[in-house]
């Protein structure tokens, strides 16, 4: 039996050709406001609840695919780990991005690229 990994965060990545746009849609529709701004990447959070939070991407800027969800680990090397275990594809390989993120992209089952990620990590 696979022991519990603690999840921080779960968020879904929708696909946009100008994220800054989009933040300002649901900005305006649902009161959601922006926490991250990377250019190609806005990510829009509930301000009463900044857990609850959407991703707007243009085109991963480090990786070669948009992922369809972020999950968020507290242990980012166990997770790979657990990946490279089950024998899944991984798309883009552990990194240390610039933003102070690791991260990995994994194919799962149903076809879908996950980007599994920690912060604050060097």
């Amino acid at each position: 039996m696979m022991r519990h990994m603690p999840v921080n965060r779960v968020v879904p990545n929708l696909t946009t050709t100008d994220p800054q746009a989009t933040a300002a849609f649901y900005t305006a529709v649902v009161g959601l406001t922006p926490v991250m701004d990377h250019g190609w990447i806005t990510t829009v959070a509930d301000p009463d609840r900044p857990e609850l939070q959407v991703s707007l991407i243009s085109a991963d800027a480090t990786a070669p695919v948009n992922p369809a969800a972020s999950i968020e680990v507290t242990d980012i090397d166990a997770a790979y780990t657990a990946a490279l275990a089950t024998g899944a594809e991984i798309v883009h390989p552990l990194t240390n991005e610039p933003w102070g993120v690791r991260r990995f992209f994994v194919r799962d089952p149903g076809g879908n690229v996950v980007n599994i990620l920690a912060h604050g990590t060097d």
